[in-house]
């Protein structure tokens, strides 16, 4: 492997998103006949939201859909695209945000499209923006009707980046209250208590809301697991580097904020309520292991599609996902005070080229953690200790992650 991959751009070799017939699916997922179109029609027709029309066979088994006009311009109105893709508090509009989002096959680039549309609701606004509720309830609803759907063909890219914007939360649904009670939480329920715990994560923005992925509504079958999407976009070797990317990322943005014992520097010690961190180091570790689960399972996901024939050319794949990687990501050599909003995580600059194998997830993490803990002078059993953590959790993410 090469630093930065500029040579490796060659179209011959790549498979970017859309080059392709889309992946096959690891699991057989019961498919809407296109019939139900109309049915679709008939529920959005009291929501005002335009149809899809189902067109002539595209090629394949299934008639496409064409996206209509009213949904396209959603992608360049992320105040409208908002409005479209909240499902409410009470998820009560969750039906015909599905119904917008979900079409088995899109003619043309409407796959493409629909992955904007996604990114357009759910985006906070650039400079520092916060999310807000609506949009934290939009994200939630992607995630819920591509979790147990296909992504469609063209738009894998367009749902990484809202997984990406939500890195934080997408994190936490790993260790979350299985008690939540909506998709999305303002920044008050949000807030750290006494100590400076919450179940909503460490070094958190003031004012902005998070979606909480552990939500479900009552009697019903709607939930949002990221764990599932996530084993879906691994198949797209430019969804596969957004969602590498945005960890990494998130690595090196944690691990600048602890204190160079590795500790978190808004604990508050003797304050400790029911369910509230015994140490300093408690919930740090376990966001750690964490952050190794998801790139660990992002290189389980690899492996698997390899073995199964979803990813036909591993090495066209790995060229592939290395030419749409930014780059390589450094803790700062001090101690970071600032708490800015979660998409400007994945957004962070570059520290420059990638070294090594890109694909070798472990490898990745101890060369962040390695020059962290020597910048740092982080003590050595500590450091240690967190080496031996992040070895641990990335085989057993191997190991364990299976779609």
């Amino acid at each position: 492997m090469h630093d930065g991959g500029t040579e490796e751009n060659s179209a011959g070799a790549d498979i970017a998103a859309g080059d392709h017939e889309g992946p096959t699916r690891p699991l057989a997922r019961l498919r809407k006949h296109w019939l139900l179109t109309s049915a679709v029609a008939l529920a959005l027709l009291g929501t005002g939201t335009a149809v899809p029309i189902v067109l002539a066979d595209s090629g394949d088994d299934t008639p496409c859909q064409e996206i209509p006009a009213a949904t396209r311009a959603l992608a360049k109105d992320p105040a409208a695209a908002t409005r479209a893709l909240d499902p409410g508090d009470d998820l009560s509009r969750y039906d015909a945000v599905r119904a917008l989002l979900v079409h088995e096959n899109p003619c043309g680039d409407g796959g493409e499209v629909l992955g904007q549309v996604a990114e357009a609701a759910t985006r906070a606004a650039a400079d520092g923006g916060r999310h807000t509720l609506a949009q934290a309830r939009a994200a939630y609803a992607v995630v819920a009707a591509y979790e147990d759907e296909p992504v469609p063909r063209g738009a894998a890219p367009g749902v990484a980046r809202v997984l990406a914007e939500y890195v934080v939360d997408v994190n936490r649904f790993l260790s979350a209250d299985r008690e939540a009670y909506s998709p999305a939480v303002d920044a008050v329920a949000a807030a750290p208590d006494d100590t400076g715990w919450t179940t909503y994560g460490r070094f958190l923005a003031p004012g902005e809301a998070h979606a909480d992925f552990e939500h479900s509504r009552p009697y019903s079958d709607v939930r949002a697991d990221p764990e599932d999407l996530i084993g879906q976009l691994a198949a797209d070797p430019e969804a596969f580097a957004i969602l590498y990317d945005a960890e990494r990322a998130y690595f090196a943005y944690y691990l600048e904020r602890l204190t160079r014992n590795g500790a978190d520097p808004d604990y508050h010690p003797g304050k400790e309520k029911d369910g509230a961190p015994k140490s300093a180091t408690t919930w740090t570790d376990i966001d750690l292991e964490h952050l190794t689960d998801r790139i660990g399972a992002l290189m389980s996901h690899r492996a698997l599609y390899a073995r199964d024939g979803t990813i036909p050319d591993l090495a066209a794949f790995d060229k592939a996902v290395r030419r749409h990687t930014r780059g390589a990501y450094r803790a700062a050599d001090r101690q970071v005070s600032s708490r800015p909003p979660m998409g400007d995580i994945a957004e962070r600059p570059v520290s420059g080229a990638v070294s090594g194998d890109l694909m070798d997830g472990r490898h990745q993490l101890f060369t962040v953690l390695d020059a962290w803990t020597k910048t740092r002078s982080v003590p050595t059993e500590r450091a240690a200790q967190l080496r031996q953590l992040i070895d641990d959790r990335y085989v057993r993410a191997l190991w364990l992650t299976r779609y």
